[in-house]
């Protein structure tokens, strides 16, 4: 007696045989599943800095061999920075190539590579960041639950507003600031008898623009990337300070990475620092070139040696502090 083959059994017979081929593969597909990294900044676009953590991500991509995918979020979409770095700490964010002010919240002593006039140039700084400084620094932010890979440029820092030229430390008098939240700059401009404001730099523009504070103070990369000289006329050329851009990854995160992938991302990171340091100086000159043109904008050196003088008490101050040494081997490095 033959058995009759009913079309409707086949048809499931086939389904289950596929359910079962997919449940059999599953776990190779799922270890084969890409570990994705949402990285966050609060650059513009078109910022070397932007620009930069997009090649970053490009580098790991490759160098991975598409294991590790890095999603870019710039121009502050995940929150400023200090929403950033607390993102990193609880591992909600995986990295950030943050701001030196806002960093400071977190390990003050970061602080210390923004003194007053320190370093001739950010290729200077880069350079002498590494090394002991770096690995101190790093010590203390993996105790805040963050790993430091380094630093990135965020540039030798000039004054902008739009009341008058800046030549001397007195032209600041009466002037109300935007700074970072970073205590190192509140310091300078204090010494150098300006009022401070704390503003994220997302709200910057429009802060100038409505008379909130009279000027800033910031890269010439980020004056013009977040546009900010069409409500500062005055571009004074005081190079005051150089900041950095400390590339953090969380360490809930950091930890889930094996070796090979922290190599990846490591060797990623120099990579493109080093480009976004030679990016910064380059885009630097023109951009210096290209005020100097504009008729609308108004471009002057500073006194550099009056700026000097008026901020040595500042150092004084900082070396004063229970991390003194510190500061006083930042000082010894950089040569000053």
């Amino acid at each position: 007696m033959s058995m009759i083959k009913s079309p409707i059994s086949r048809r499931i017979l086939l389904q289950t045989a596929a359910l079962g081929a997919g449940v059999l593969a599953m776990p190779t597909i799922l270890r084969a599943a890409p570990t994705k990294i949402f990285l966050g900044h609060g650059a513009a676009p078109g910022n070397p800095r932007s620009v930069a953590a997009d090649k970053f991500a490009e580098i790991v991509k490759e160098k991975s061999g598409g294991a590790i995918e890095i999603t870019v979020a710039g121009a502050a979409q995940l929150g400023d920075d200090a929403a950033m770095l607390t993102s990193l700490r609880t591992g909600v964010l995986g990295m950030s190539v943050n701001s030196q002010g806002a960093a400071s919240a977190v390990v003050p002593e970061v602080a210390a590579l923004g003194l007053p006039f320190l370093f001739p140039s950010a290729a200077a700084a880069i350079k002498a960041c590494s090394g002991e400084i770096t690995a101190t620094l790093s010590a203390r932010y993996e105790e805040a639950g963050i790993v430091l890979l380094g630093f990135w440029d965020n540039g030798i820092r000039n004054i902008t507003n739009s009341k008058r030229p800046i030549n001397v430390p007195a032209d600041l008098s009466g002037l109300k600031l935007r700074t970072p939240p970073d205590p190192m700059t509140v310091d300078i401009f204090q010494s150098l008898g300006a009022a401070t404001v704390q503003i994220p730099f997302a709200e910057v523009y429009v802060a100038l623009q409505q008379g909130v504070v009279d000027g800033q103070e910031n890269p010439l990369t980020n004056i013009h990337s977040a546009k900010l000289f069409e409500v500062n006329k005055y571009i004074s050329l005081s190079a005051h300070k150089w900041e950095s851009n400390p590339v953090l990854v969380s360490k809930m995160i950091w930890a889930q990475l094996d070796q090979k992938g922290q190599d990846v991302i490591r060797e990623a990171s120099m990579e493109a620092g080093a480009m976004q340091v030679q990016m910064n100086a380059d885009k630097n000159d023109a951009l210096l070139a290209e005020f100097k043109a504009n008729p609308a904008v108004a471009v002057n050196e500073c006194d550099r040696a009056a700026f000097q003088k008026a901020t040595a008490s500042v150092y004084d101050k900082w070396l004063a502090k229970d991390f003194g040494a510190f500061v006083q081997s930042v000082i010894k490095t950089a040569g000053a």
